[in-house]
């Protein structure tokens, strides 16, 4: 349904610029900084500004992409029926350029609520947020500071602050991300402490997830693509990293499989609780949308695993 309202709203804009992007179904998107964002940049367009992808078309439909966010905000997604007191941080893809507000959004956070687990779409900052590939000079890029990564522990601190608030275990609140959220959820993970000088309360809590669910992780490798031996430096790997899932095709382009191939060897070796799936096809960039591909039919995957950790009732 949010997919429907989101590309009815700009379905005159074809690959275009659309108005600034709004949750749909009353949902209401909550600034997650009170004041002066840390390491704030000009924005580079206009503020959230949306563009339909149908070049792209992901399961035969098109998709949503939102660029230039230079405030970040957070909209929580309450459980329907009954509520399992878990919470999960939604981290979409887009190459720390822009973000798959649906595709890797919104219509991951229906069916996380549809499994009476609240979710929180985090729309962090991009471009420029991340480890990204910059096409003009065909190289890596890696920031000065990972804003993208303060967006998310703050957004992690604000839900545990808020708790009782939001109807949540704040021993049960979790992370998932794609291609490049998939990487934001291996960094959160494996930083333990905050990258931002404390603003309030809220920073007092932890910045661990309980669980972190990666699909198709990007920047995972020493020198991406150059040197697939070796994990990443900045992703610190060690007993005190969050219980992991991964969810991998062979034959992604984009982001390749050794990436999780790599993060998984590391977990394993700091004897972290780690689950990884590896299916031959699938590509890059699916989602949660059903096709002939059995990877499609990841949701069921993680809602088992959840189980098994005890975040949800066991199916």
């Amino acid at each position: 349904m949010n997919y429907l309202i989101g590309l009815l709203a700009a379905l005159t804009l074809t690959n275009a610029s659309a108005a600034a992007w709004q949750p749909a179904g009353g949902h209401t998107q909550v600034p997650i900084w009170p004041g002066a964002i840390p390491n704030a940049k000009p924005a580079t367009g206009p503020e959230d500004e949306m563009t339909i992808q149908e070049s792209r078309p992901v399961a035969g439909r098109p998709w949503i992409e939102v660029n230039n966010v230079t405030r970040p905000t957070m909209t929580v997604y309450p459980p329907k029926g009954s509520n399992t007191g878990a919470a999960v941080i939604v981290f979409p893809g887009g190459g720390y350029w822009g973000l798959a507000i649906d595709l890797e959004g919104t219509e991951v956070c229906d069916w996380l609520t549809s499994t009476g687990v609240t979710c929180v779409l985090l729309k962090y900052r991009v471009p420029g947020s991340g480890p990204h590939w910059d096409q003009n000079i065909n190289k890596r890029v890696i920031p000065k500071t990972h804003t993208a990564l303060q967006d998310a522990q703050r957004t992690l601190g604000l839900l545990r602050h808020h708790a009782a608030q939001y109807k949540i275990d704040p021993h049960k609140i979790g992370v998932l991300g794609f291609s490049a959220g998939g990487h934001l959820v291996a960094a959160i993970s494996t930083h333990q402490k905050r990258i931002y000088a404390e603003v309030d309360k809220a920073d007092q809590e932890s910045c661990r997830p309980d669980f972190a669910v990666a699909l198709y992780p990007g920047h995972m490798s020493v020198n991406y693509k150059e040197d697939l031996s070796r994990l990443n430096p900045t992703l610190k790997v060690t007993s005190k990293t969050s219980p992991t899932l991964l969810i991998h095709a062979q034959n992604d382009p984009v982001d390749p499989v050794e990436f999780s191939l790599l993060y998984y060897a590391a977990l394993r070796k700091a004897n972290v609780p780690v689950e990884m799936h590896l299916f031959a096809e699938g590509g890059h960039a699916f989602g949660l949308r059903p096709t002939a591909n059995p990877i499609t039919r990841w949701p069921k995957l993680v809602e088992t695993w959840l189980g098994t950790l005890g975040m949800i009732p066991e199916k």
